[in-house]
């Protein structure tokens, strides 16, 4: 969801840089082939994870939450070239065309697919993280962020989407698990003595923090 008027959305994206044809193409296909093709990041968040990327110029990035591999592609333009990113998929139904658009980004050999519950494969993946994209069950967010924490470097970027749900978090009608899993979640950032934090109303709201302390 964005939470401008649509020509003004049409607006920011022609003015972020142009969408990559791959990426124009993989967007073509998820909304061909996937059920809930929203869950893309999109051109513009895209461009914003691109953005943050080359500037982090991180050599290992966690993304927790594949779908159909836009954000990663766009989070490895930036990565070291001996960089590696490990991504979280549940279902293991979209593995074809996330390797698929790897292999055409030429990004294959550096990306890491783990298929199954991101709770369960994040304690087993190594620590070090530059770069964590947070994108997956909302209901879970607070846990995560407690396990990759403890995984991220210091100075180390977190990035999470989706939390401000559709404004539902500040709706005290709104009592469902994923709200209120994104509120418990925003307000342990926001009270986490290790992170330094800003909220991005960018599409459905992004949180982003760094880590300032081990």
């Amino acid at each position: 969801m964005d939470f401008w008027p649509p020509e003004l959305v049409l607006y920011m994206e022609a003015h972020s840089g142009e969408e990559p044809a791959l990426l124009g193409q993989l967007c073509r296909e998820t909304h061909l082939k996937v059920n809930t093709p929203q869950m893309l990041s999109g051109h513009h968040q895209g461009q914003l994870l691109r953005l943050l990327s080359l500037l982090c110029k991180p050599r290992y990035i966690l993304e927790i939450g594949t779908f159909t591999g836009y954000s990663s592609i766009c989070l490895t333009q930036g990565m070291d070239d001996n960089g590696q990113l490990h991504s979280i998929e549940i279902d293991p139904e979209r593995e074809t065309m996330i390797k698929k658009y790897w292999a055409l980004a030429g990004c294959r050999q550096q990306c890491h697919l783990h298929l199954g519950k991101a709770i369960d494969i994040i304690p087993t993946l190594p620590d070090g993280f530059d770069l964590v994209f947070i994108d997956a069950d909302k209901v879970n967010y607070p846990h995560y962020l407690q396990q990759v924490y403890q995984k991220m470097r210091r100075g180390g970027l977190l990035l999470a989407d989706n939390v401000l749900w559709s404004g539902k978090v500040v709706d005290d009608t709104a009592q469902d698990k994923d709200t209120d899993g994104l509120r418990q979640f925003n307000l342990l950032v926001q009270n986490h003595p290790g992170l330094l934090n800003v909220v991005l109303p960018i599409r459905d709201g992004i949180m982003a923090a760094i880590k300032i302390a081990d």
